[in-house]
């Protein structure tokens, strides 16, 4: 069996949210030591304890953890091996959907970002076991093309134009509306994960400068009031 299938074997477990539920608040030691024991047990028969494997997973553990820093605030280690879980099953939808055909990388890592709004790195750590494509060269992919994040990114992303019409006109007054209203700066995403804010040097509108665009929507010279308006309007 290859690594991929085996470690495919291990999302099938039980989650760690349902172990979670299950577990009783007040185990004895010898109760934790036996339960313990059982997930050892569980462990070898799987053979996991396969030094390739074992890296696997080790990175797999280290993208997780690397991911749960990316929000606020950064997820536990028991809650970002959960949510690494239920990515790698959504994950091993797309890659069956593409039939695991590595010729669609691009567009399998442009359904993830479609699925997540960026690409997890663990997610990018179990699209190269599946596909059998090195690491190096799908994260060169990633940060190659601008539709690709490798960082958390909001629901909607809010991009106000510092070009030279735009700045001209207002631009840096309305960018502060925009970071008065979402109460975050160029870069980051808000709490909730519903806006991420990023400046850019042209959204080919000059006429309507200085421009803010939602997603697919522009709005023209925005007030504070009618940004708050604006933001609500989405979900």
């Amino acid at each position: 069996m290859s690594v991929g299938n085996k470690l495919t074997e291990l999302t099938e477990i039980k989650s760690a949210e349902e172990q979670s539920q299950k577990r009783k608040p007040n185990l004895s030691e010898g109760e934790h030591l036996l339960r313990g024991l059982e997930l050892l047990q569980e462990y070898y028969s799987l053979g996991l304890n396969d030094p390739r494997l074992k890296l696997a997973l080790r990175n797999l553990e280290v993208e997780a953890m690397r991911d749960a820093q990316g929000f606020k605030p950064p997820r536990k280690r028991e809650e970002a091996l959960g949510q690494l879980l239920k990515v790698l099953k959504n994950v091993e939808k797309i890659l069956s959907k593409y039939h695991y055909d590595k010729s669609y990388l691009i567009q399998i890592l442009l359904s993830i970002q479609e699925q997540y709004h960026w690409l997890p790195g663990s997610a990018l750590v179990w699209v190269s076991v599946r596909l059998g494509v090195p690491w190096s060269y799908i994260y060169h992919i990633a940060t190659f093309y601008k539709a690709f994040s490798l960082t958390p990114r909001g629901r909607h992303l809010v991009q106000v134009c510092l070009g030279t019409a735009c700045q001209v006109r207002g631009g840096p007054r309305v960018l502060d509306k925009v970071m008065e209203v979402l109460k975050i700066k160029p870069g980051e995403t808000d709490p909730e994960q519903k806006f991420s804010l990023s400046t850019v040097n042209c959204l080919g509108c000059c006429a309507l400068g200085p421009v803010v665009q939602v997603d697919k929507d522009y709005y023209s010279n925005p007030s504070v009031e009618q940004l708050r308006k604006i933001v609500n309007t989405y979900k």
